[in-house]
């Protein structure tokens, strides 16, 4: 089943919906606590999902002979317009603050970090079977 182009597909379209009602929420409530700007933490966490997903759709359109520089550069291209695109959105939604650099350069490092583990958990897979 993850050997389909349409699964990757499915799971990042599913991402992107749940990216968008997340930034539809007027206030995102984090609990108090001695983690400084968690939402950074949030915002990694989420795009190193979508980093992952975006570079396993695009793998999985040409496994044979996959080529990294395109992959990973456009997953990073691609979560880098989305990022901005979700920080644009949020200034649209009451409560929320949008255009924040550094929330958009949380999602950037963490769809990097996404794709380039996918691509070192890929070659180990490979290379184990």
């Amino acid at each position: 089943m993850l050997r389909h182009s349409a699964t990757w597909f499915a799971a990042l379209l599913c991402w992107l919906a749940v990216l968008f009602i997340a930034s539809s929420i007027s206030s995102v409530p984090y609990p108090p606590g001695p983690i400084l700007h968690l939402d950074k933490l949030a915002h990694f966490s989420y795009f190193f999902a979508g980093g992952f997903v975006f570079t396993g759709w695009l793998l999985r359109k040409n496994p044979e002979k996959p080529s990294w520089k395109l992959i990973l550069g456009t997953t990073i291209l691609a979560m880098a317009v989305l990022g901005g695109l979700d920080e644009w959105h949020q200034t649209f939604t009451p409560g929320r603050n949008g255009n924040d650099l550094w929330d958009w350069l949380a999602d950037l490092l963490g769809a990097s970090s996404g794709a380039f583990f996918f691509k070192a958990i890929h070659r180990k897979l490979k290379s184990d079977s």
